[in-house]
């Protein structure tokens, strides 16, 4: 579920106005966030789901390009094709602090599914 402003702490407010960069030290306590969250739906998905394999992809994957917009994307292998849209509602309403985005592995390009073997971190 998305945020507007007023649901913003004065920190989180304070990285969104305009010429303001969050600091080095913001940055490391967003990006432990965020794999805080991408860890809680690990476990998730494969409690409630089924997954028996979840990569982390992206900016959370590769640090130098997480930035204060950077999303959660992950990649889940194992879930029931039936069951695979409650997973990403399920994963969608678990952070109001990112995007969380879960990708199907079987159902995407070759090439997309050889990055995701070859760049992603496993959970």
């Amino acid at each position: 579920m998305a945020r507007t402003v007023l649901d913003l702490t004065a920190e989180e407010l304070c990285s969104y106005r305009l010429g303001t960069e969050p600091d080095a030290q913001q940055m490391a306590k967003r990006w432990e966030r965020a794999w805080e969250v991408a860890r809680q739906v690990a476990h998730l998905l494969r409690e409630r789901f089924g997954a028996v394999r979840v990569v982390v992809l992206g900016s959370l994957a590769h640090r130098a390009g997480f930035t204060p917009w950077s999303d959660i994307d992950l990649a889940a292998w194992g879930i029931p094709a039936d069951q695979f849209y409650r997973a990403v509602a399920a994963v969608t309403d678990i952070s109001f602090e990112f995007e969380v985005n879960l990708v199907d592995p079987e159902s995407c390009w070759p090439t997309v599914r050889q990055t995701m073997m070859s760049e992603g971190i496993d959970l």
